[in-house]
């Protein structure tokens, strides 16, 4: 018998090198491309596949639109952003008739880009919470979420 390498657990082998970068660099938000770990670990696209669902399985990363995967760091809310931004009418001790803050001040506040946040607090003007928006224009809170209260 040969004294190679056994190709078993390989892609473990690869996901702990990852998750040793991650830790070893506080600023890496994304992971390597599918390719990136073919070519530096020598490896099928099969076994980088199933080293992005170790990652996965771990909560170390989530998969992105576009392929890519994103790393998952201690503390961060994985909530959406809908959810999220509920928050909000408590954080900023919102009541009936304020203004609501503007997408681009909730872009920045949760490190998201503008669009995203729109859609979002469309979803909370479906749900009656904030009334509609639009260029220059400033939402207003209609009724606190999870209370009775209404305009």
């Amino acid at each position: 018998m040969s004294q190679q390498a056994s190709p078993r657990g390989t892609f473990l082998k690869i996901a702990d090198a990852v998750k040793a970068q991650i830790q070893g660099n506080p600023e890496m938000t994304e992971l390597p491309s599918t390719a990136e770990l073919m070519r530096d670990h020598g490896v099928s696209r099969g076994v980088a596949l199933r080293v992005f669902a170790v990652l996965q399985k771990e909560k170390v990363a989530e998969h992105v639109p576009g392929g890519r995967w994103r790393v998952i760091r201690d503390g961060q809310d994985r909530r959406p952003l809908a959810e999220r931004l509920v928050d909000v009418f408590a954080d900023d001790e919102l009541e009936v008739g304020a203004a609501f803050p503007s997408a681009s001040a909730l872009s920045a506040r949760f490190g998201v880009a503008r669009p995203t946040v729109t859609k979002a607090l469309e979803k909370l003007e479906a749900a009656g919470s904030l009334s509609e928006g639009g260029q220059g224009k400033v939402r207003k809170v209609l009724a606190l979420p999870n209370r009775k209260e209404r305009s």
